[in-house]
């Protein structure tokens, strides 16, 4: 239970107007629209019969506003003044001095509420999230032999042919420990050295790379067979971060593998292929999660 949660949320109101779904956004906005045209209209409405101006008069009588004989004609003054529309049939006399400073308000008013509503579609159409949609993680983590060694691999792909530049990737693994003085701790983390084929955690992001964990003495595996890795209860979180090169914002990208998503004794299918005839390199996206059997030692 968190404390005054509601009010948290609204405290940042600019963000949860980002965060929450279209349809929520088009109704609040929406609702700021017709709540300021009728708290506008009910002020003009005031304002006019404070006057007089819905009483009987001659011909030389001089109203506040001209063509406003009704709470509906004031309300569509309200909005033909919020939004600069202009019929021209209604319109502000100098018989009051009010309605001259509340005709200014309204003015600024609506130009707050349009730019405060264009920041928040702006800001949610540019937002890096959706940029994440088009990387990609392997459905599953192989274990196999690669130069002698046993290692835990995985891939990542990007889509697009805009690229990420800057690339890094990071790994953690989830599990339950108890410590020395037996203190259980359910969620404890422990980072994985992970790298590319540099021998680094930085990837050259042009085509789908292989990640690779070898499983040595500091590797959390290292004492685990085939069969205990399926009987384990863990979870290993992968974040791929970097930045998008055509807008130069960052994004985070993240996929995690449980013990029955880990294949002993797999090696991932080749995905890129050099074309002669052409003279490029073609990666084929359907082999992304193609994955086929290899002799591996089970522990």
């Amino acid at each position: 239970h968190v404390y005054k949660r509601s009010q948290r949320y609204l405290q940042d109101i600019f963000t949860t107007l980002v965060d929450i779904q279209w349809r929520w956004n088009l109704m609040v906005f929406s609702m700021g629209f017709i709540l300021s045209w009728l708290v506008f209209a009910i002020i003009w409405w005031l304002i006019m019969f404070a006057h007089g101006d819905f009483d009987p008069h001659d011909e030389k009588w001089t109203p506040c506003i001209v063509d406003v004989t009704s709470f509906t004609s004031a309300f569509l003054f309200s909005l033909e003044t919020q939004h600069t529309i202009g019929y021209g049939s209604r319109a502000i006399t100098p018989e009051c001095p009010e309605a001259v400073f509340i005709l200014c308000m309204q003015s600024i008013t609506g130009v707050m509420i349009q730019c405060f509503m264009a920041g928040i579609v702006f800001a949610k159409l540019s937002r890096p999230k959706k940029r994440s949609q088009t990387l990609l993680f392997s459905r599953n983590a192989v274990v196999c032999l690669r130069d002698g060694k046993l290692c835990l691999l995985f891939r990542v792909g990007d889509m697009r042919k805009s690229h990420i530049i800057g690339t890094s990737i990071s790994a953690q693994i989830i599990r339950r420990k108890v410590t020395a003085e037996g203190e259980v701790i359910p969620y404890y983390h422990t980072q994985l050295d992970v790298r590319f084929d540099a021998g680094t955690d930085s990837i050259l992001f042009i085509w789908p790379a292989t990640i690779v964990h070898e499983i040595n003495e500091t590797s959390p595996f290292y004492n685990m067979s085939a069969e205990d890795v399926l009987r384990e209860k863990f979870e290993i979180v992968v974040i791929l971060e970097g930045t998008i090169e055509s807008t130069g914002q960052s994004i985070q990208a993240r996929s995690s593998y449980l013990p029955s998503e880990l294949l002993w004794g797999h090696r991932f299918e080749q995905l890129v292929r050099f074309q002669k005839d052409s003279s490029e390199y073609l990666v084929d996206y359907s082999k992304f999660n193609n994955t086929y059997e290899v002799e591996t030692p089970l522990c």
